[in-house]
């Protein structure tokens, strides 16, 4: 029994990220429904909106966000600027995956950025580091964690297939 009531916490506790995941999941079929799209074009619409949503989360607060990025991300610990500026470089990026403009440097941005946010978060929960994860701002209360880090690989992931259909 008690094992049953972690999972219904655990689940609680990663609400806002599932939702925010189904949102972008489905605001991209849409549109992608709209124009007849393939999955390329699909995965340009789910990463466009999905980073839209969470630079946005994190710009309401930012100094807020920026003190929690910094206690885990190797970047924002070597400059607090980095902390501010990165809402900013997730929300274009957003913009350049909605618009389809100078997609090889946005994928290789993408992957740059997001491989040195997993190795922050590896090194995180390495160190046992237990603390609530700024990727969703301070509006939502999301802990870091695996799942923290299974969306930062996948995006990267996502961001290297696009690049490789690209350049092949």
């Amino acid at each position: 029994m008690m094992k049953h009531q972690t999972q219904k916490t655990s689940i609680k506790q990663y609400w806002p990220l599932i939702s925010l995941m189904m949102v972008s999941i489905f605001a991209a079929f849409a549109i992608n429904w709209r124009i007849s799209g393939n999955m390329t074009i699909w995965m340009h619409y789910f990463m466009g909106v999905f980073l839209l949503m969470f630079s946005t989360l994190k710009i309401f607060h930012l100094e807020k966000f920026a003190n929690g990025f910094e206690m885990y991300d190797i970047l924002a610990k070597r400059s607090r600027a980095y902390a501010y500026i990165y809402p900013f470089v997730e929300l274009l990026l957003g913009l350049l995956y909605l618009s389809f403009i100078l997609p090889i440097l946005t994928y290789v941005l993408t992957a740059v950025i997001l491989t040195f946010g997993s190795i922050g978060v590896i090194q995180a929960l390495k160190s046992g580091l237990d603390i609530h994860c700024p990727c969703m701002g301070s509006i939502l209360d999301v802990p870091l964690s695996t799942v923290t880090l299974t969306e930062d690989i996948g995006m990267t992931v996502m961001a290297l297939i696009l690049l490789f259909m690209r350049i092949t």
